[in-house]
């Protein structure tokens, strides 16, 4: 860790990562999306791994879900969007997959939240663009993310940027991030770590961080 300015600037995951400042965001791990996902049995079990971890330890834990609108609130990017993922011709043939009621819209039974755990909807890609996330985030005193679900290529990579425009530390878990199209979550990742924003760790690495005596000590 360096000290200037007053500041305490870290140089490695330990010195970024204590329970106290750091908090975990689950992104979009949903039944419609994991589905989707050709490993998402694997890295299922990897989020779940982190999950676990993160609450023996006391970590702050918020779950993120992607939300559709109806058609008829959607608005010009939102249909253009599903447009394209749907790849539908007209609008008349997009069906919005993840209307609240719509079963695929639900998390994954497995990552249940706790009554201590939040649950955020969005329409965005970035979990920060819209949703009381920042917010709460400052409010807690939190300092560092760290980031594990689906997809990297889409709502993982914006959301670590953002976490990084907005003055957090990212800490992107990259074999607990799955990827719809696993060229384009390479890119992803190989982008973020060009840009220098964040940094990357494996789930036994972070498992090991957050059981440190120091951690453990610091969530009682």
């Amino acid at each position: 860790m360096e000290t200037a300015f007053g500041l305490n600037i870290p140089e490695t995951l330990e010195d970024a990562c204590t329970v106290d400042r750091t908090a975990l965001i689950v992104y979009d791990m949903q039944i419609g999306i994991l589905s989707q996902l050709q490993h998402g049995e694997a890295i299922k079990a990897q989020v779940i791994q982190v999950v676990e971890a993160a609450r023996s330890v006391g970590l702050r834990t918020f779950f993120m879900r992607h939300m559709s609108l109806p058609k008829e609130l959607s608005g010009v990017f939102q249909l253009k969007m599903a447009k394209a993922w749907q790849r539908a011709a007209t609008v008349d043939q997009v069906n919005p997959w993840f209307l609240p009621t719509a079963p695929g819209f639900q998390l994954i039974p497995e990552l249940t939240p706790l009554s201590s755990e939040a649950v955020f909807d969005k329409i965005t890609m970035s979990a920060f663009e819209g949703t009381p996330l920042n917010i709460a985030l400052r409010d807690c005193g939190i300092d560092t993310v760290i980031i594990v679900g689906v997809a990297t290529e889409i709502g993982i990579e914006p959301t670590v940027r953002h976490a990084a425009d907005l003055g957090y530390i990212p800490i992107v878990i990259t074999d607990a991030c799955g990827a719809g199209d696993a060229a384009a979550g390479e890119r992803a990742i190989a982008s973020l770590r060009f840009m220098g924003d964040a940094f990357f760790s494996t789930v036994e690495e972070i498992c090991q961080i957050l059981h440190q005596p120091q951690n453990s000590a610091s969530s009682h």
